[in-house]
């Protein structure tokens, strides 16, 4: 495998236009695994190369590892653990995840599945009369957002706040210097100190004070690794809340897409609830909420086959891509539900493996369970449906359907 510039195809995934389906493109960019790029950054993607290179300790999640740092970064305040490297990620990591999951509190994610049941069927009874439906505006956003408000110890009823800032932020993940408006990541930039100040709001009000939310138990939790600051509460707040809700949000509507456009796998998961399990495996690598990690650093020079990508290099991963790759996976571009190894990348993998991936698992479990079962006859309106602006975290804006 060699490295040769391949500028011509990145863009035109970028672009809108192909925002529907980029599954093409990617095909054209595997044929460069490595592909350096007009501005020095490596686009990566096939399987092999993404998956070695995911669990490669020289690979940096850290903007200050950056030779040229992403504009505006630093000014988006203390970094989530998302975006930074071990020891640091790892004690962050541990802290929330002591109040998210095993060891520490195991029944979280199953002890909810009668609330989230409940949620589903409140959802559709509110429609399961109208004829037309959009499964993003009428089930797929609210779902998931009143889980992590619950969750968290976030207002629902603020929802209508957070979610302008949450948009504004999401926008400005791809910002390109060369092509997008400043006003795009300045937009992003205020978003985000505006969403991190609301909830230092409500972090103030819960030290000292006994609750089940993870905000209050954050705010008070003396554990091993010492307690979180204040700072590092509101960047972890920040990071569960946005990505506890929008990659949801795009699989549960991918998901049902998917089904719409496959009636007799329709048909079978509502003779087969039990198929909903690797039917989700299978949409995770067929059709994932997140395309693109955006940007990495090569913490010191990388070697990815026979390329070296030198220290400082921004890193572009193709998620979606690899999931996508021949080499890996047996008829690709086929949805395939009783598809074995399905080792996909629809979580990413290593140590920045998705952190809520057990939750959206099993809320898009009960959501499409529910939604196969209880629509009369689902027919698309659309298709393809219109798509959300980013790339990166991919899904239609809307999905109308009627029921006949």
């Amino acid at each position: 495998m060699t490295t040769t510039e391949a500028p011509d195809i990145l863009p035109r995934i970028l672009d809108y236009s192909n925002r529907a389906d980029p599954y093409p493109l990617y095909a054209e960019l595997r044929k460069t695994p490595v592909a350096l790029q007009e501005d020095g950054s490596y686009v990566i993607s096939t399987y092999r190369e993404l998956s070695g290179i995911l669990h490669d300790p020289h690979l940096s999640s850290d903007v200050r590892n950056l030779t040229h740092p992403m504009p505006a970064m630093q000014e988006r305040g203390t970094p989530s653990f998302i975006n930074l490297d071990p020891p640091e990620h790892d004690r962050l990591r541990r802290l929330a995840m002591r109040h998210f999951g095993p060891p520490h509190t195991p029944g979280l994610v199953t002890g909810m599945e009668p609330d989230l049941t409940a949620i589903v069927a409140g959802l559709i009874d509110d429609f399961a009369d109208k004829p037309r439906i959009d499964i993003v505006d009428d089930f797929a956003y609210p779902f998931p957002v009143t889980v992590i408000c619950h969750l968290l110890g976030v207002p629902r009823e603020d929802e209508p706040r957070f979610h302008v800032w949450v948009n504004a932020i999401i926008d400005s993940i791809d910002y390109n210097p060369k092509t997008d408006p400043q006003e795009k990541l300045d937009n992003g930039v205020q978003a985000t100190k505006s969403l991190r100040q609301y909830l230092g709001g409500l972090l103030e009000q819960r030290h000292g004070h006994p609750g089940d939310d993870l905000l209050t138990r954050l705010a008070n939790d003396d554990g091993p690794d010492g307690r979180m600051t204040d700072a590092e509460i509101v960047s972890t707040a920040n990071l569960l809340l946005i990505a506890g809700h929008e990659t949801t949000v795009n699989l549960i509507t991918n998901g049902m897409l998917t089904l719409l456009r496959r009636p007799e796998v329709l048909q079978r998961l509502r003779a087969e609830p039990d198929l909903v399990v690797p039917l989700v495996e299978e949409l995770l690598r067929y059709e994932p909420p997140v395309h693109i990690i955006p940007w990495r650093a090569a913490y010191s020079d990388v070697s990815v086959g026979d390329t070296v990508i030198p220290k400082g290099s921004k890193i572009m991963l193709m998620l979606a891509s690899g999931s996508r790759d021949p080499d890996r996976f047996h008829d690709p571009d086929r949805f395939d539900p009783d598809r074995q190894d399905n080792q996909h990348l629809g979580f990413g993998s290593g140590i920045h493996l998705c952190f809520g991936g057990p939750m959206a698992r099993l809320e898009t479990q009960i959501a499409l369970t529910a939604l196969v079962r209880r629509l009369a006859d689902p027919t698309l309106v659309t298709d393809p449906p219109p798509y959300r602006p980013s790339p990166v975290l991919r899904g239609p804006i809307h999905l109308l359907v009627d029921q006949n």
